[in-house]
C-alpha cells in the first residue's frame, strides 16, 4: 500500500476508536455547542468559553493520538502518516481539529 492510501485503514480503525472512547466528549461539545448557540446574549459569551474548553480538549486528544503513532515511525514515514491522520481527522472531526490544522 503505498501513495496517499497508504494509511487508509490503520486511519479509519484509529478514529473509530478514537470516536467511541471519546463518545461522553463528543456528546459534551455537541450540548455544549447548542447551549451557546441558543444562548441569550448575555449568556453567551461565557458558554461559548466552556464550549471552546471541551473543543480544546478533543484536539489535544487527536493530537495524542497522532503523535502516540507518529513516533514509532521513521521521520519520512511519520511524516506522511501525519499528513494522512490530518486530512482523515479534519474530515471528520473538522470542528474539533483545530491543533491539527495549527500544526500542519
Amino acid at each position: 500500500m503505498l501513495g496517499r492510501r497508504r494509511f487508509d485503514d490503520l486511519l479509519r480503525r484509529q478514529l473509530d476508536l478514537f470516536e467511541a472512547d471519546e463518545e461522553p466528549l463528543l456528546r459534551e461539545a455537541e450540548e455544549a455547542d447548542a447551549a451557546w448557540t441558543h444562548a441569550s446574549r448575555e449568556e453567551a459569551e461565557e458558554l461559548y468559553g466552556d464550549y471552546q474548553l471541551v473543543v480544546d480538549a478533543i484536539a489535544e486528544r487527536l493530537l495524542d493520538v497522532r503523535e502516540t503513532y507518529a513516533s514509532s515511525l521513521d521521520e519520512r514515514t511519520a511524516d506522511g502518516y501525519r499528513s494522512a491522520f490530518n486530512r482523515a481527522a479534519l474530515k471528520r472531526f473538522r470542528p474539533y481539529s483545530a491543533l491539527l490544522v495549527e500544526d500542519a
